[in-house]
């Protein structure tokens, strides 16, 4: 830190308890009260130098006849502490003046009439000039003088020294420390030559400092009031400097003075961060509303310049804070734009209002959930995508809403297990997702399943309703399995869902023959002959062994789940006959919306004049014999699955 050394006598004060006391072997004849500190001074070096005092001075000598008289400055910048320094001054004793204390010097001054009529030289002369062409060119000494402004605030401003000070940091700021490499690198990087070289031991080295990042500033100007960072960031923000490094110095004060957004620690985090500084004592519950409120203000409303897990955190603390419904409605907006960088962590809010019966907000993550779809459709107007057979083409809203889908899937399984969450809060977040957004229902349906099973009381028809929300189509095959043998869905589900399966499986084994023919054409056309060794015919067979086992597996799994619609058609054909209704199957089959057996066959039928077609073109391209061999064998797999009836 840079100083100025004035005086040249020794010191020559001493202090006694709340008592200053000049030893200079002359008696005092003058006491200067300045809150509870008293000074025994001499009035000459006093008045010779302050105009204040001369005034205060020559009225106290004659309204009191004592040798000693006591005067009371008023309302002196800096108090105590300021007015010693003063007094060593006007008495010439060596004295610095610092970063530090050239604020409040120039305050008292200018506050006391230290000019140059009083004096050459006097001590406002000496400290405005130390501020401008000291002070005012080192970064450090900007920041640390800023800082002293807040005691003496309404005398700063009206010496304009605040303003001056911020328009110096900020002009820094906003300059690539690059380009000119110093006084930014005192900071604590290696000292620098005007042309950029760092320099050891005042010698130019040549060797050129390591680049810095934009951030450098961050850790600094944190350490100011509110203020005065309000202000230093508008400036900032005026000069041109970007919304995203603004973003992250807000983000970064914020972390510095609000506990709770430290609890949540990522250590997945770059080491090169800056680390917020812990504070010894934390601000007043007060003090942090106000700044979650500023910081909302300053934070410009725009996707992606803070990370999402910090505005989830600046959410919680809103919440305990209980701030105003503006800023918490801003708060869920700035997180909706872009939910899609989400975490299924951040999403798991608790609820701190007592007047809420579920363990997490769930009606926060509506809200959240509504403002990105509404962002969603203005992006979709942007770039407009079309819908075929249910099927969404390809558009740049596709992958963060498909995100999103999959988030709000994993957070209706977390919450589903709530006793409390009743069953239309429930419905309204699953529906609120677009059906083109989930590409499988696979993870609806394990939501909608936990859901069932924590809420064993639910009737039939609300059993029913909860279902609809999934597409039994968009079930993979695993999660088909599962719900085909659970017995807390509805029956009607259940036979979907069989439905369903059994058209997938149906599908893939045709797909299989079609494949399987495929790939003999294709190799045998690559090898341009047919294998007639015995190596190539001990391969053929063999590949025709794997694949008789595989449709075999196949053919088992139809089997038994072809048992488990005839147990179930037979359950259904009770009920009906114990109703008096002869035609129970058909009625059923009507309720459901669909034929099963006639689907079923025509399914059959087409995967045959598939496979019959490919057939008819392998067979002119494959020598007779091996052509014969293969053909009885795959001909006889075929025949014996295309044989089996759904019902």
């Amino acid at each position: 830190m840079a100083c100025v050394k004035l005086g040249s006598k020794a010191d020559a004060f001493q202090r006694q308890g709340q008592a200053w006391f000049c030893t200079t072997g002359l008696p005092s004849d003058l006491v200067v009260e300045v809150g509870e500190m008293s000074f025994h001074l001499h009035k000459f070096p006093l008045l010779s130098r302050s105009g204040v005092l001369f005034r205060l001075i020559t009225e106290a000598s004659e309204s009191e006849e004592e040798e000693e008289c006591v005067i009371h400055p008023p309302d002196i910048p800096g108090g105590a502490k300021t007015f010693e320094l003063v007094a060593k001054f006007c008495y010439g004793v060596k004295l610095e003046l610092t970063a530090s204390n050239v604020v409040y010097l120039w305050c008292a001054a200018e506050h006391l009439e230290m000019t140059e009529e009083h004096g050459e030289g006097n001590l406002l002369s000496q400290a405005e000039t130390f501020y401008n062409q000291v002070v005012l060119r080192s970064w450090k000494d900007s920041l640390r003088a800023l800082q002293t402004c807040d005691d003496v605030l309404s005398h700063a401003e009206a010496l304009h020294i605040v303003k001056r000070c911020i328009e110096s940091l900020a002009a820094k700021a906003s300059t690539d420390p690059n380009l000119f490499g110093w006084p930014v690198l005192e900071r604590g990087g290696p000292m620098q030559s005007p042309g950029g070289s760092v320099l050891w031991n005042g010698i130019s080295t040549g060797a050129r400092p390591k680049n810095s990042s934009s951030d450098w500033w961050y850790e600094d100007v944190a350490t100011l009031s509110l203020p005065l960072y309000k202000r230093l960031v508008a400036v900032m923000e005026s000069r041109g400097i970007r919304q995203d490094i603004i973003a992250g110095s807000l983000a970064f004060y914020a972390k510095r003075y609000l506990p709770g957004l430290n609890r949540r620690h990522v250590s997945g985090e770059s080491s090169t961060h800056l680390t917020p500084v812990t504070l010894g004592c934390p601000p007043s519950e007060d003090d942090q509303k106000i700044l979650v409120e500023e910081i909302d203000r300053l934070l410009p409303m725009e996707k992606g310049l803070v990370q999402t897990k910090f505005l989830f955190g600046l959410l919680r603390t809103a919440m305990i804070l209980r701030v105003s419904h503006s800023c918490m409605s801003n708060l869920e907006k700035r997180i909706g734009m872009q939910l899609d960088q989400a975490t299924l962590e951040d999403l798991l809010m608790p609820t701190f209002s007592y007047s809420m019966e579920t363990l997490y907000n769930v009606d926060c993550v509506q809200r959240i959930l509504d403002h990105f779809l509404a962002m969603d459709q203005v992006t979709c107007a942007a770039s407009p995508c079309s819908i075929d057979d249910g099927q969404l083409i390809a558009s740049p809203s596709l992958t963060p809403i498909t995100m999103v889908a999959k988030l709000i899937d994993g957070y209706l399984a977390e919450v589903a297990p709530d006793v409390n969450l009743k069953l239309p809060k429930f419905e309204a977040l699953a529906a609120a997702v677009p059906e083109y957004a989930r590409p499988l229902d696979d993870g609806l349906y394990r939501a909608i399943d936990i859901y069932l099973k924590s809420h064993p009381w639910l009737v039939e028809s609300e059993r029913e309703e909860l279902c609809r929300l999934m597409d039994c189509q968009k079930l993979s095959l695993e999660a088909c399995t599962h719900a085909a043998q659970n017995e807390r869905l509805p029956i009607r589900t259940i036979v979907q869902v069989l439905f369903f399966e059994q058209l997938q499986l149906r599908t893939s084994i045709a797909g299989c023959f079609l494949v399987s023919d495929n790939l003999d054409g294709s190799r045998q056309l690559r090898s341009g002959m047919i294998p007639t060794n015995e190596g190539g015919w001990a391969t053929a067979v063999k590949e025709n062994q794997v694949l008789k086992v595989g449709m075999d597996n196949m053919r088992m799994r139809v089997s038994e789940l072809e048992k488990e619609c005839s147990n179930m058609r037979q359950e259904i054909e009770k009920l009906g006959r114990a109703k008096g209704g002869s035609n129970a199957w058909g009625t059923v089959s009507k309720k459901f919306g669909f034929k099963i057996k006639s689907q079923m066959c025509s399914a059959q039928e087409g995967s045959v004049s598939n496979q019959n077609n490919e057939n008819s073109k392998a067979e002119k391209l494959k020598n007779r014999q091996v052509v014969k061999h293969k053909k009885n064998s795959s001909v006889s797999d075929k025949s014996s699955v295309s044989s089996i009836v759904p019902f």
